[in-house]
């Protein structure tokens, strides 16, 4: 365990047996939990920025940039409403369309009304949109399976995959 779990939590917030209930009602954290816990928060900050340089160095993108125009091109008709493209990049609207504005400036990307519903916007995927995402593709697909899919057996892989959907669902549930 790296020296980071005592820089994050006092002394005591750990217990290894019969836990006493916090001000929420649960126990602490068993030192085993807290070990854990504390990785998978190293995790989720160092592995976006990670996955952030590699695209910016190799790509000129951005993870979100990148998360947007993959989402664009599997879509049908390679356009998506804005507000279903933040919500699938975990970015806000008006994040997300301070980023559309710059991909629409790079040629990649435009925006038009919805004709089914004019109140919201599509984003469309252009044909310099899917050459730059398939110019980035092969190393940001290497540097992926460098990090996460070669270090973990396939049963690995698709247990952390179940793990993540379950935490997940539980993020997007409504009785939070």
């Amino acid at each position: 365990m790296s020296s980071a779990r005592g820089d994050c939590y006092p002394p005591g917030m750990t217990t290894e047996n019969d836990a006493p209930a916090d001000e929420h009602g649960g126990p602490w954290l068993t030192s085993g939990e807290l070990d854990s816990w504390l990785s998978v928060v190293r995790l989720m900050t160092r592995l976006p920025w990670a996955i952030d340089a590699q695209l910016q160095r190799d790509a000129d993108l951005s993870m979100v940039e990148y998360m947007a125009l993959a989402m664009l091109s599997e879509a049908a008709g390679r356009t998506l409403r804005m507000s279903t493209l933040a919500e699938n990049t975990s970015t806000s609207l008006s994040r997300l369309s301070h980023m559309v504005k710059r991909l629409e400036s790079r040629g990649y990307v435009r925006r038009e009304p919805d004709p089914a519903d004019g109140r919201f916007t599509n984003a469309i995927l252009l044909p310099a949109g899917m050459a730059k995402l398939e110019s980035a593709a092969p190393a940001h697909v290497a540097f992926v399976r460098r990090l996460v899919v070669d270090n973990l057996s396939g049963e690995r892989l698709r247990r952390l995959g179940q793990d993540a959907e379950r935490i997940l669902g539980r993020i997007d549930s409504p009785a939070r």
